[in-house]
C-alpha cells in the first residue's frame, strides 16, 4: 500500500473512530483519546491517530485473512503516541 493510499484510508476511518468513541462497545477507545487529550495532543491529531491503529489493524486482516483482533488494536492504542510501523 502507498503512502498515499494509506494516508486516504486513514482519513476514510475517521468516522469509524468517532462511532467508536460514543459506542458502549469500545470504550478502550475513548480512554486512549481522553488520555491523549491530556498529554497536549489535539483533538483532530488524536484522531488521527487512533484512526491510523484501526487502519493497521484492518490491513493486518486482509495481509493474514482473519477476523478484527480488537486485543491488537487495544495494543496498538496503548502504544500511542507512538504510531505503529508502516
Amino acid at each position: 500500500m502507498g503512502m498515499f493510499e494509506e494516508e486516504n484510508l486513514v482519513e476514510k476511518l475517521v468516522p469509524a473512530v468517532r462511532e467508536q468513541l460514543e459506542s458502549k462497545e469500545t470504550p478502550f477507545v475513548k480512554e486512549t483519546m481522553k488520555e491523549l487529550l491530556q498529554k497536549g495532543t489535539d483533538k483532530d491529531e488524536a484522531e488521527m491517530m487512533i484512526a491510523l491503529c484501526l487502519a493497521d489493524e484492518v490491513n493486518r486482516m486482509f495481509i493474514d485473512k482473519r477476523v478484527f483482533d480488537t486485543a491488537r488494536y487495544k495494543g496498538l492504542l496503548d502504544a500511542l503516541p507512538e504510531l505503529p510501523e508502516a
